[in-house]
């Protein structure tokens, strides 16, 4: 038979181990939130540059100066602001979303060669009701069937 030496734990050392295990795990998962948000920090940083240096050697479809000159301001302008309203954001999944909604943008831009907002097409609201159980389900469904690239639009 083997006789164990070993006193028994207290309950304050016990107390005191689990806290340094759930500190030590908490400051892992500090430095892993920390090293996320800088890379997507840093993701946010280069949409923002890549940006700027499309609307630099942005040429309108037009061929026009000052059709040019307009949808370069716009480009730059619209960055601004939209990047200046979501600077506060703190949450992964909505800052997610915004460099989604970002890279839809710019590519669309690109595609098209056009900086705007493409439009959608959604039914009127003149079928519901103005109030009631029909008018809340077709504004869920207009809300729900928003393209990714116009997320933002009605902030703006």
């Amino acid at each position: 038979m083997v006789v164990s030496h070993m006193r028994p734990i207290t309950c304050s050392e016990l107390h005191i181990s689990t806290y340094l295990l759930f500190s030590s795990s908490i400051r892992i998962h500090l430095y892993s939130l920390t090293i996320t948000l800088h890379r997507i920090g840093l993701e946010v940083l280069s949409l923002y540059r890549r940006i700027f240096r499309i609307a630099r050697s942005w040429q309108a479809q037009s061929a026009l100066q000052h059709d040019t000159d307009s949808e370069r301001s716009y480009i730059v302008q619209e960055a601004r602001t939209l990047f200046r309203q979501n600077q506060q954001l703190t949450e992964q999944e909505s800052i997610k979303k915004c460099i989604d909604e970002c890279n839809a943008r710019i590519e669309m831009g690109l595609h098209y060669r056009n900086p705007y907002p493409r439009p959608t097409y959604l039914p009127p609201m003149g079928l519901a009701t103005q109030k009631g159980r029909k008018l809340r389900t077709q504004q869920k469904l207009r809300k729900q069937a928003k393209p990714v690239y116009l997320q933002s639009q009605d902030e703006t």
